[in-house]
């Protein structure tokens, strides 16, 4: 699995999923994830050999992005990323087994679009959202009407008002 994260704003900007990564599927996933040149200036990622090949070097380079290795057995230096595998993990894949890589993708497609970006709170960001949400006029209780939206077959919900 890889994760491309945001790290100011903690939002997830790109997922995906394989059996054998190589560095020609990294270096795809890297194109697919900053279209129309909307790249980072910093790429942190750990010493997998996918990471260290000459190919990826090489686009690294002629993509401008400048490589941020973490010392090895050293994940305390990509915290954000770290966290984000632990969260996937525990609020997804411990309630939710994948049958292939396929069925991985969507889950995690679903849990990232319709829960993680735009509903879950972050304490690292002052507790908004990484897509923050809608301002609504400020109602009483009465008056407050709200539509939930079941997440990946209601293991999670959205709440939305509603006129």
């Amino acid at each position: 699995m890889l994760v491309i994260i945001n790290h100011g704003t903690r939002k997830i900007e790109h997922i995906a999923v394989t059996a054998n990564p190589n560095a020609f599927w990294l270096v795809q996933q890297l194109r697919n994830a900053t279209p129309y040149d909307h790249k980072p200036k910093y790429l942190i990622h750990d010493n997998d050999a996918v990471f260290t090949s000459g190919v990826f070097k090489n686009f690294l380079a002629g993509s401008g992005i400048k490589s941020k290795r973490t010392a090895i057995k050293a994940p305390w230096q990509n915290p954000y990323a770290e966290r984000v595998i632990g969260t996937l993990r525990r609020e997804l894949l411990d309630y939710m087994i994948p049958v292939n890589e396929r069925h991985l993708e969507y889950l995690l497609g679903e849990y990232v679009h319709k829960y993680y970006n735009t509903h879950r709170t972050h304490q690292g960001i002052d507790g908004r959202t990484p897509i923050p949400s809608p301002e609504y006029p400020p109602t009483t209780m009465e008056e407050t009407k709200l539509k939930a939206t079941p997440v990946l077959g209601g293991l999670y919900h959205t709440y939305e008002k509603v006129a």
